[in-house]
């Protein structure tokens, strides 16, 4: 089995890229966010033709989160539960036995911004979520755009983001907190190429210099990780016309 996560920075445009990922890729589940689709253009019948199913909830410009899977996604669960958000972010499902929640996390703007107290009120509640789920879920996988660079390694020049959002002390204790629960930083389980991100910023050459970020991550359960094979970033994306500016980051389970 795959699972697979990636920020495609508005599914309306970048469609034909990821319907071509899916037929070169064809992953058992793939966790979307950023679609910044409204459900009545979420693109499910495009995806039906590769034979995947689709669990959607989107809103217009921002957000968004989707979950196309090889067979039908089971429980689903919209949102956050016991946190008030109008922000589409959350969805959670079961897809062939393994408990997904696939996460758009907030990204702060920066630590002065109103929206910095809300990305850590939002992780809290997800460390709540995550938690339950995992209880009741030995196979479990939290996938997403984090919007956290956890170490120091995962950032191009620690030095250069020092006091800025993705990389601040309290983010990053939210991102250990969910390694408390018991979850495994797939990535991490392999030897990595050193300097290995996940996002570029579109400006200033970031992808050709490789200042990067590494900030989409798939966190699994115990169950999970002892069958884990390999965990990869699919660089080559990065390099296409108008890609996203992130990845795709993908797991495969023995």
């Amino acid at each position: 089995m795959q699972i697979a996560t990636w920020n495609v920075n508005s599914l309306g445009v970048r469609l034909p890229h990821v319907l071509a990922w899916l037929q070169a890729n064809p992953v058992d589940a793939l966790c979307l966010q950023e679609t910044k689709l409204t459900d009545d253009k979420f693109p499910a019948a495009a995806f039906a033709e590769l034979g995947y199913h689709s669990v959607f909830i989107g809103q217009k410009t921002y957000n968004g989160v989707a979950i196309l899977s090889r067979s039908p996604a089971e429980d689903v669960i919209a949102g956050l539960p016991g946190f008030d958000d109008e922000q589409k972010r959350v969805l959670t499902a079961t897809i062939d036995g393994v408990r997904l929640v696939c996460a758009y996390f907030p990204n702060g703007q920066a630590l002065d911004s109103d929206k910095y107290p809300y990305k850590l009120a939002w992780c809290d509640a997800m460390l709540r979520h995550a938690g339950e789920q995992l209880a009741a879920h030995p196979r479990f996988a939290l996938l997403g755009d984090y919007n956290i660079a956890p170490e120091d390694r995962d950032v191009h020049d620690p030095a250069a983001w020092e006091g800025q959002v993705l990389v601040s002390p309290p983010e990053r204790e939210r991102f250990r907190a969910l390694l408390g629960l018991g979850l495994a930083d797939a990535y991490r389980l392999f030897d990595q190429p050193e300097r290995s991100f996940s996002w570029w910023d579109y400006r200033q050459l970031g992808f050709q210099k490789n200042r990067g970020l590494r900030i989409d991550h798939i966190l699994m359960s115990p169950a999970l990780r002892d069958s884990c094979t390999a965990c990869t970033i699919d660089r080559a994306e990065r390099k296409k016309p108008q890609p996203s500016d992130h990845a795709p980051v993908v797991a495969t389970l023995a």
